[in-house]
Parts: structure tokens; C-alpha cells; sequence
């Protein structure tokens, strides 16, 4: 099999919603798509969707290095520093507080570089907490094929590690939109399925969550777990997620 025929049977093509995981999905699959959603549960989106809910705008950053302070002072932006040390940073349970009007600049390797990396005409950060709204968002676009990218983790080698949280969370949006969807979609909606009534369980059990909740973040996980508890749809526009109430 030649590449372009690998690329076209990889694209999921045909199907209105179609789930694919880490930085090779987002090439192959959303490409294709006018609207793709980026699901970092444990925490980029969640932390997106907190801050975005309360009037913040977040520009994503995909390293934690000397490049980040730059970054954030270009854009006159105050640089989320690390989850130990206090303030905003990549702890959902740390925007909270966020004021409106904050802008921030949050570094993460995985939620963070898929944003910056997605070029499409509608970028969308998706979680647990915004599953709803997200999808019914998208369902009044109309704008053609969706592709919902589970970011997934990193092994320490820097190759993908599937992460439960992110497939939970992609087959929320999944269940919640209309359209026919690709086996690999079907898939992800009925891992949410078997987990919806266990949400916080399932979280708390999983890889991701358990590092958390054994470095002290047992708070972030606990939202994380929240399903539809927020009515926001932020959307990547200039290079901030930023939510004005509609999907245009």
C-alpha cells in the first residue's frame, strides 16, 4: 500500500465524525476536517474550559522553557508557571479563581502542541465538563466533518501513550453529536458509555489520575471528572482559545 492510499483510508473518510489520537491523528484525520476538537482531560482542556468560562483567553504553548516567558511577554500575558509552586498553572482546580480578562499563556506538551499544530478553520478545546456543549455547538455549524484528536500522554521516549481520560472524554462529544461516525468514533462513544456512570471512578483509577492524585491533585481530577458542568466552547481564534458564547 502506497502512502497516499495509506493517508486516505487513515483520514476516515466518509464518516461526519471520526476519533483519532495524539500528533499522527491530527495529520491524517483532521487535515480533512473544518472543525476539529482537542481533548486533553488530565488537564490542557479542562484548564482551557475553566479559564475560558470565566472571560480568560489562553494561548496554548507546547514547551515549558525560557521561550515561554517570551512568548507570554510578546503577547503582554502572564506565563501559568508550575502546579507545585502556586497560581495559575496546569491545574484545572488552579483557574478557578481565573479573572476575566486574564490573559494566559499555558505551556503543555501534549493539548498545547496539538493546538498549535491544528490549522483548521475551527479549533476546539473538548473535555468532560463541556462534552454538550461542545457537540451542540458544533451541531448548529453545520460546517462538515468533525475530528475529536485524544491527545493522549507521552512515554518517557516521547512516543504516544494512549490515555483512558482522553478516550472517555472524546466519546462524550462523540455521543452527543448526530452524523455518521467512524468505527473508531463508535469505539470511543462506547468506552464513555461503560464509564458514564462512573466517571470519577474510572479517573481516579487511571494512569494519569493516579499520578495526580499522588502528587497532591486529587482536587484537579475531581473536575475533571464533571460531566456537562460547564456551557463553554472555547474556540482557538488569533492564537488564544477564547469562548464569546457561539461557535461562528
Amino acid at each position: 500500500m502506497n502512502t497516499s492510499t495509506q493517508a486516505m483510508f487513515a483520514a476516515q473518510q466518509g464518516f461526519d465524525v471520526r476519533v483519532d489520537w495524539g500528533m499522527p491523528g491530527l495529520r491524517n484525520v483532521a487535515a480533512l476536517c473544518p472543525a476539529v476538537v482537542l481533548v486533553d482531560v488530565l488537564s490542557f482542556s479542562t484548564c482551557v474550559d475553566i479559564a475560558c468560562e470565566r472571560g480568560a483567553a489562553v494561548w496554548p504553548y507546547p514547551h515549558k522553557d525560557e521561550s515561554a516567558a517570551a512568548y507570554a511577554e510578546q503577547r503582554s500575558a502572564l506565563l501559568a508557571g508550575p502546579r507545585e509552586q502556586g497560581g495559575f498553572s496546569l491545574s484545572p482546580s488552579s483557574l478557578r479563581a481565573a479573572p476575566a480578562g486574564l490573559k494566559l499563556v499555558l505551556p503543555s506538551p501534549n493539548g498545547s502542541a496539538l493546538a498549535r499544530a491544528c490549522h483548521a478553520p475551527a479549533v476546539i478545546a473538548g473535555c468532560l465538563r463541556n462534552a454538550s456543549a461542545v457537540a451542540s455547538a458544533l451541531s448548529r455549524s453545520g460546517d462538515g466533518p468533525v475530528a475529536i484528536i485524544a491527545a493522549g500522554e507521552q512515554w518517557p521516549d516521547g512516543t504516544l501513550r494512549v490515555a483512558l481520560e482522553d478516550l472517555i472524554g472524546a466519546g462524550a462529544i462523540v455521543h452527543s453529536l448526530l452524523g455518521s461516525k467512524s468505527p473508531e468514533a463508535l469505539a470511543a462513544e462506547a468506552v464513555f458509555l461503560a464509564a458514564r456512570d462512573h466517571l470519577h471512578d474510572k479517573l481516579t483509577a487511571c494512569a494519569s489520575g493516579r499520578e495526580l492524585i499522588e502528587r497532591g491533585y486529587a482536587e484537579d481530577v475531581r473536575l475533571a471528572s464533571q460531566l456537562n458542568a460547564s456551557s463553554c466552547v472555547p474556540r482557538l481564534v488569533e492564537g488564544a482559545f477564547r469562548w464569546d458564547g457561539a461557535l461562528r
